[in-house]
């Protein structure tokens, strides 16, 4: 399986979502794709198989992946204080990959989604992911 895991800023939720399916021995390819070279460098080192960093090679992995994985923002053009360009956000919401996102609260809300610790999201996202290729 092909993931895909897209994230900005740090890097710290692609970095504990890696970590976190690597820690479940999930059999997959993860590519790594950063908005900026510290959360590439952040998510390579959680051990991500792949990595680039920047808008041409989100459309091209997310061409590729069978799960996009990331904060919610990627699906948002501007959003994460405008590193998600909305070329980005159409690729991510394009694609025919299976998306499981963290739902992130700063610049918006969804409704009906529970309140959780930002570690508590990322095993929900990944306890999803295993239901999904099971």
């Amino acid at each position: 399986m092909k993931i895909t895991v897209i994230d900005g800023q740090g890097g710290k939720i692609g970095k504990a979502i890696i970590e976190k399916i690597r820690e479940k021995n999930i059999n997959s390819e993860i590519t790594a794709v950063g908005t900026n070279s510290l959360a590439t460098s952040q998510m390579l080192k959680a051990g991500a198989d792949n990595a680039a960093t920047g808008e041409n090679p989100v459309v091209v992995s997310c061409r590729k992946a069978d799960v996009i994985m990331g904060p919610i923002g990627i699906m948002v053009a501007d959003s994460m204080l405008g590193e998600i360009t909305p070329k980005m956000a159409e690729a991510v919401g394009q694609s025919d990959a299976r998306k499981i996102l963290i739902p992130v609260n700063r610049c918006f809300e969804v409704a009906g989604v529970k309140e959780m610790s930002l570690t508590q999201y990322i095993e929900e996202a990944v306890r999803l992911l295993t239901t999904k290729i099971s």
